[in-house]
């Protein structure tokens, strides 16, 4: 196989995976609008895993666009669309553009997610300053006490 269909394969395999990252975002926005906190936090570390899926497919790909480049097929530093008008092949062109939308539908997601987790904390603040406002000692970082352990 060479570097050309090599490529398409790791950017076939960056957009299946980048589709795994927006499905995880897509379940994070309705766990943070249920307040489900052990469900957010299960997504984070499937959000690792998929973060590091991806970093291991783009060094891949720089290095097949490194190599691409010293065979002078491309500049260096050339992007998919100089790829693909250099080529003449509109996979790149296509493969191009689904990754921008999947990109730009995980910011937008990314965003509407950041915001409700501020809202959310917060609601929280104003909860502790409100019970604090009542001569309740609640401090975000104390600890629990346990008062019974009886069922």
């Amino acid at each position: 196989m060479n570097d050309l269909e090599s490529l398409k394969n790791i950017l076939a395999d960056e957009v299946g995976v980048y589709r795994t990252l927006l499905d995880i975002l897509q379940r994070e926005r309705e766990y943070l609008v249920r307040l489900n906190a052990a469900g957010v936090e299960a997504l984070s570390k499937e959000k690792d895993t998929v973060v590091l899926k991806l970093r291991l497919l783009e060094e891949e790909r720089v290095r097949l666009m490194d190599s691409l480049a010293a065979a002078g097929v491309v500049p260096a530093g050339a992007s998919l669309q100089e790829l693909s008008g250099r080529t003449g092949d509109g996979d790149f062109h296509a493969l191009r553009l689904r990754m921008l939308s999947l990109l730009q539908s995980i910011s937008e997601l990314n965003e509407f997610n950041r915001i409700l987790i501020e809202r959310s904390s917060g609601v929280v603040r104003n909860a502790l300053n409100f019970l604090g406002a009542f001569g309740m000692n609640v401090s975000p970082k104390a600890a629990g006490t346990v008062l019974s352990r009886e069922a």
